[in-house]
């Protein structure tokens, strides 16, 4: 860590290495925190697991992704905790601790990118890169009060990164402010493939905000309002035709079955200490057939095909960033764990297709920030980022 004091608890404890970064360039003056899951040369890579962190050595190459940032002056602070193998979603590490949410210090920051989410929040830095398998940068973004991103899959570079499930996973960041959202964005996506018009077409997922409860509804009705100024009355479409349900259980075969084929070994040779809601997910992941996931594979190749053709190449998507506010922190595993399984059902949709996804902080409720999201055709990430920025600052 290159900070003098970490409050929020959000960095590793590493003993600080000096990272070089180019002394000019259109990032100049920022200083950004890497999850836990990318090298960084100089340093160790955990994954938020000790058995990890004992195995791994001090790094001497950096992430394609991190050295980007690096070469266009922007300037490293340390590496984040992450909830262990990032395979969770509270920010609750068994190990490593709990890092400190910037926008409601009472409540859980959402994992896995906890300390990237914490460390932005709390103003320890201006950005921070994140991952985003079923959820960890949206989760955290919606918790803590951030602007974030999970980009269309494989636009940004996951090299010497820890995987998860590497159909799923991707790399996003947070920001607090629209301006900085745009600026490392501009950076780090590069020009849209797809890039959305003027006037895109405005959709509203009708069955998404029908899953949340009247109070979190009443909630966004202002942010939504808000996002009508700006992109216009939206028509309301029904996004999940095959049923949430089907989704979440394709969404959770597919990345159960991938986590196993990535971590399972190292798992069922060292047999290290888990934490108990992760132990709980590679037991599960342990188990799941292959007819299981031929099946979900199948449920999740029509959803693409038919969700990419709702959007087209034109359209902007409204939907809410998560069921709720963050939990507290005093709730039960089995009440988060409850509050997780019902934000796949949202979280899902993104991941199945492989499209972008942005949660814009514009609401909340009983004193915590709650997220509102849009998103688009694959390829047109800065494009939700620009508009994010545009609502955000609009009247």
């Amino acid at each position: 860590m290159l900070l003098d004091r970490d409050p929020a608890h959000a960095f590793m404890p590493y003993p600080a290495a000096p990272v070089l970064h180019a002394p000019a360039g259109p990032l100049s003056g920022l200083t950004f925190a890497a999850k836990d899951l990318f090298d960084v040369a100089g340093y160790p890579t955990s994954a938020g697991s000790p058995h990890m962190l004992a195995m791994s050595g001090i790094k001497t190459r950096t992430a394609p992704t991190v050295q980007k940032l690096l070469d266009a002056g922007a300037r490293l602070v340390g590496k984040t905790i992450t909830d262990e193998l990032a395979f969770s979603m509270s920010g609750k590490n068994a190990h490593f601790g709990t890092p400190v949410n910037g926008g409601a210090p009472e409540r859980i920051p959402g994992g896995s990118s906890s300390g990237s989410a914490a460390a932005v929040s709390n103003g320890l830095c201006d950005f921070a890169l994140g991952t985003d398998t079923g959820g960890s940068v949206r989760a955290p973004a919606n918790h803590c009060g951030l602007f974030g991103i999970r980009p269309t899959h494989a636009r940004v570079s996951l090299e010497l990164c820890h995987d998860l499930a590497p159909s799923f996973d991707t790399c996003g960041y947070f920001t607090r402010d629209g301006a900085t959202f745009v600026r490392v964005g501009e950076v780090l996506l590069g020009e849209d493939t797809t890039p959305l018009p003027q006037t895109p077409r405005v959709l509203l997922a009708r069955d998404a905000f029908g899953l949340l409860h009247g109070p979190v509804r009443e909630a966004l009705a202002p942010a939504l309002r808000r996002t009508e100024t700006v992109l216009g009355e939206p028509q309301e479409v029904d996004v999940a035709t095959e049923g949430f349900t089907a989704l979440y259980w394709a969404m959770r075969y597919i990345q159960s079955r991938e986590a196993w084929t990535v971590d399972g070994p190292m798992i069922e040779r060292y047999q290290p200490p888990l934490g108990s809601g992760v132990a709980d997910r590679f037991e599960f992941s342990r188990a799941v057939t292959d007819n299981q996931v031929a099946e979900a594979q199948v449920i999740r190749a029509a959803f693409r095909k038919r969700f990419s053709a709702l959007l087209g190449t034109d359209a902007v998507l409204i939907l809410p960033t998560m069921p709720d506010v963050a939990p507290l922190l005093t709730e039960s595993d089995e009440s988060l764990n409850d509050y997780r399984n019902n934000a796949l059902n949202l979280l899902c949709l993104s991941v199945l297709s492989s499209l972008p996804q942005v949660s814009i902080p514009l609401a909340s409720r009983s004193g915590a920030p709650l997220g509102l999201s849009l998103m688009g055709p694959a390829g047109s990430d800065l494009s939700l980022v620009r508009l994010a920025r545009r609502i955000a600052e609009s009247a």
